[in-house]
């Protein structure tokens, strides 16, 4: 089984709005409450394309309600651990005809009763053969909480998908995870490595390699994806489209990658067309949109090997 993790969930409101004034009443349009969080996300992806999977993660409040209340409708399993006297985060997305302002909140605050709550849970799964950890801690849970996460999988021999912005990640490499996911961004941000071309990516790659990780892909929005296995390295070319939102379109595109190459690890080239058409269509939605463009956007993809 597949169990995503996501700490630090929220609702994404997603608006829209013909341009910002100061004080004058800003009028909006095509709002859109969608429960969300990095884990979340890839647990929606990963239904639509067929795989199940369970959604793991902290909750309170009205908003953390109305999250497991729509992972249910949605047919997904979850887990929740549910902490009082708080709300889960309410995150807003704002479009204004030309750009994206993102206005992201930190989070509820997590006790140490609760953080240990969690960890039993993990230790008394016994499909735990997948899990992805997802997304930002919330306050109150300090980095060193995913090293307590990846010793209870390293017992039990789970395949390990980070996707972290955290500086905490250059340490965690040192427990072999199965997968990570790192932007460009991320790369500069954590490694202090900046890709200027694709030597760069050929170095960072090889780095994170020997550093621990088994394999990479690596997002660069509209410059394409890369994967890395320690054999091959593979190029995705990016579809381009008009930006709605970009909330939830690494979570998706990680999603379209998993749904093809878990099952299917030989088979690199699809997996990396999926993932690239669907972070492109989530990226030209709101929220994670209904994806019917996925398809038509997979034929334009070109992947290569370049390494």
């Amino acid at each position: 089984m597949i169990y995503t993790l996501t700490t630090n969930p929220a609702i994404d409101m997603n608006i829209s709005t013909m341009g910002i004034k100061r004080k004058e009443v800003n009028r909006t349009f095509d709002t859109v409450y969608s429960a969300n969080g990095k884990g979340l996300n890839v647990s929606f992806v990963l239904k639509y394309f067929g795989l199940d999977s369970t959604v793991m993660g902290f909750f309170g409040g009205f908003s953390g309600d109305y999250i497991i209340k729509e992972t249910k409708k949605k047919g997904i399993n979850i887990i929740p651990t549910m902490i009082e006297d708080e709300i889960t985060r309410i995150n807003i997305f704002l479009n204004d005809g030309e750009g994206e302002f993102k206005f992201v909140n930190s989070g509820s605050f997590v006790d140490s009763d609760k953080q240990e709550e969690m960890l039993n849970v993990l230790r008394n799964l016994n499909d735990l053969e997948y899990l992805t950890i997802n997304g930002s801690l919330p306050p109150g849970i300090d980095p060193d909480y995913y090293d307590k996460i990846l010793n209870i999988c390293k017992e039990k021999e789970t395949k390990v998908i980070i996707d972290i912005s955290s500086p905490k990640l250059k340490e965690l490499l040192k427990y072999k995870p199965f997968l990570i996911k790192p932007n460009d961004e991320e790369i500069k941000d954590i490694f202090g490595i900046e890709i200027t071309n694709k030597e760069d990516v050929i170095k960072v790659l090889e780095f994170l390699y020997k550093s621990g990780a088994q394999n990479i892909f690596l997002t660069m929005g509209e410059k394409g994806s890369y994967f890395y296995n320690g054999e091959n390295i593979y190029f995705a070319t990016a579809q381009k489209v008009k930006l709605m939102s970009s909330a939830c379109a690494g979570d998706s595109a990680l999603a379209g990658f998993l749904s093809i190459w878990l099952e299917n690890p030989d088979n690199i080239e699809k997996a990396l067309k999926r993932a690239s058409a669907t972070g492109a269509n989530v990226a030209e939605s709101n929220a994670i949109g209904n994806l019917k463009k996925v398809e038509e956007y997979t034929k334009n993809i070109k992947v290569r090997r370049v390494g």
